[in-house]
């Protein structure tokens, strides 16, 4: 790809598309899990001018909102480019939801049509909203072909629905995609409502292509890289620096719906890849899983990380035992459309190791205290973040977007971040999990990547825990090491030789596996809820046995 060319510069969604049909017309675009497909990027274009025409068919009006609720697959794509390349909105929905979740919405962004599946990992989602009050939603569309009759509401198939667009001349669906403006909306996605209702950030076609053009130069994706999506389509991750990305440099997407170790690392091994992307826990899981070296993994090239923070120590064993040449970190949120910083290649090891990197070009990063003062470099502070990439503004929320956005324009993202001398980010938690031990500020990534340096623990997240002397204290859930026999007492003993008195955990759990959302990130409220369930119950066993003791006191007392 000639150094001068920008694919920011093109402006939308649907001139990216037409331009890389041209530019990459014969490179392999698309390969679907199964092997049932395989596309090259002409291909690829013209099945997306198709795919307008039949929501041109079906009277999308530009800024039409059109959610997707599916597992990573080719035709969630095809749906996502034509309704985009027509003006319509998109609006993914995540795969966990539940009937009411997707409701709320579908409901709040009041979708027209819904593109989904019958059936996956044995959850029905039509089914999911039959009880559900839907009065904007017009159309149901099932994306992966299955059995559609006999269903209130009727569910179409996805061929059928394409195959209405064929009345539609192909001039007329060209003449929609170049009248779509850069300044429109590209897509509306819902933030995972941890501390209230999900809220819809809205982004236009020029700030998501702008910000990953960025986003692939820093991190090397370049023409030709066989890229094996993990990351849900419905987030950022999977979406943005996942299928758009490859789109934009050239290199082939390869979907995947379900992350089972054993499978991706067949999927490498035979479909030589060589970008694999995932939050933490993905390259954890490949590293702990004991059948690992019967694959050849010298495929591997790529590797970019995020979404948590990033020990030292996963970073050396993802070079040094599963052989990237190149391991990437970043930070960015759904508000900043999914990027704020990033490691350059000519950063040294360390800075990448333990760093998120700096700005991206033309956008602006600070660490401020309570009232949005900028801290001193190397003290913690909330990021805030400032620049083309912040969100438009949340769906008909305005109080909620002013309450994110302060007057001069910085997002204030709720993380908890360090800042060193050269610009470089180090996130180190939420503002809402730090949890203070006797007056002193713990942060549970921090006290995390610690105990991942101990050779028995596979993965471990940390929660602040109610203390009746200390206010809070550390509480530990710790996955072992395939063969590992660690004790929540020697972990304790182990943490005190290493760590400060305040941020050893007074408590810690071995279990089989952490709660994670389908983006990767542990779900650190099924954790608080499991600590308070364990709390309750030895309260009352205490309870009991006090009371049984005093029985037997008083009997003998008056024996």
């Amino acid at each position: 790809m000639p150094a001068s060319f920008r694919p920011a510069s093109l402006g939308t969604i649907p001139r990216l598309v037409a331009d890389s049909a041209i530019r990459h017309a014969d490179r392999s675009a698309l390969e679907s899990e199964n092997g049932r497909l395989s596309l090259d990027f002409a291909a690829l274009g013209r099945i997306a001018l198709r795919s307008a025409r039949a929501f041109l068919a079906a009277g999308l009006a530009p800024g039409d909102r059109v959610a997707i609720w599916a597992p990573n697959s080719p035709e969630w794509i095809f749906a996502a480019l034509g309704l985009q390349s027509v003006g319509g909105v998109l609006v993914p929905l995540n795969t966990r939801f539940k009937g009411g979740e997707a409701a709320y919405i579908l409901n709040t962004s009041r979708a027209r049509i819904l593109l989904s599946v019958g059936e996956f990992l044995g959850t029905r989602y039509f089914d999911l909203l039959a009880q559900e009050a839907l009065p904007h939603l017009e159309r149901r569309i099932d994306l992966a072909e299955a059995t559609t009759a006999a269903t209130t509401p009727p569910v179409e198939s996805w061929s059928d629905f394409v195959a209405a667009g064929e009345r539609v001349p192909e001039a007329q669906a060209r003449e929609r995609a170049l009248a779509v403006e850069p300044d429109d909306l590209a897509d509306i996605l819902f933030t995972s409502g941890t501390t209230g209702r999900p809220k819809g950030v809205m982004c236009t076609h020029a700030q998501v292509l702008r910000g990953y053009a960025s986003w692939t130069e820093v991190v090397g994706l370049r023409a030709g890289d066989r890229y094996l999506i993990v990351n849900p389509f419905f987030h950022a991750f999977g979406y943005k620096s996942g299928w758009l990305a490859c789109i934009l440099r050239g290199a082939t997407c390869l979907p995947h719906a379900v992350f089972d170790v054993p499978t991706v690392l067949g999927r490498v091994a035979r479909d030589r890849i060589s970008m694999l992307p995932g939050p933490p826990a993905l390259y954890q899981s490949i590293l702990m899983h004991p059948d690992r070296a019967k694959f050849d993994l010298s495929c591997l090239r790529l590797a970019v990380t995020g979404a948590a923070a990033i020990p030292v120590e996963l970073v050396r064993r993802m070079r040094e035992e599963l052989g990237f040449e190149t391991v990437v970190t970043g930070y960015g949120l759904t508000e900043a459309c999914g990027i704020a910083t990033m490691c350059r290649s000519t950063d040294d090891p360390e800075t990448i190791a333990t760093t998120a990197g700096r700005a991206i070009d033309d956008v602006e990063v600070r660490c401020v205290d309570a009232d949005g003062n900028e801290v001193a470099r190397g003290e913690a502070g909330e990021v805030v973040v400032r620049g083309y990439n912040v969100m438009q503004g949340y769906f008909e929320d305005e109080a909620g977007t002013r309450e994110a956005i302060d007057a001069e324009g910085w997002l204030h993202t709720g993380d908890v971040g360090v800042m060193d001398a050269h610009g470089n980010l180090r996130i180190t938690d939420r503002v809402k999990d730090m949890f203070i031990h006797g007056g002193f500020n713990c942060y549970p990534a921090e006290i995390e990547s610690m105990l991942f340096e101990h050779p028995e623990i596979g993965q471990a997240a940390v929660i602040g825990v109610p203390d009746a002397r200390m206010g809070e204290v550390g509480m530990a859930f710790v996955v072992p090491k395939p063969g590992a026999k660690s004790s929540p007492e020697s972990i304790i003993a182990w943490c005190r030789e290493r760590m400060a008195n305040y941020k050893v955990p007074r408590r810690v759990a071995i279990v089989d596996a952490l709660p994670m959302n389908a983006s990767g990130k542990v779900q650190k409220f099924v954790l608080r809820e499991q600590a308070e369930r364990a709390t309750r119950c030895e309260r009352s066993e205490r309870e009991t046995t006090g009371t049984k003791a005093a029985t037997k006191a008083a009997t003998k007392a008056g024996a």
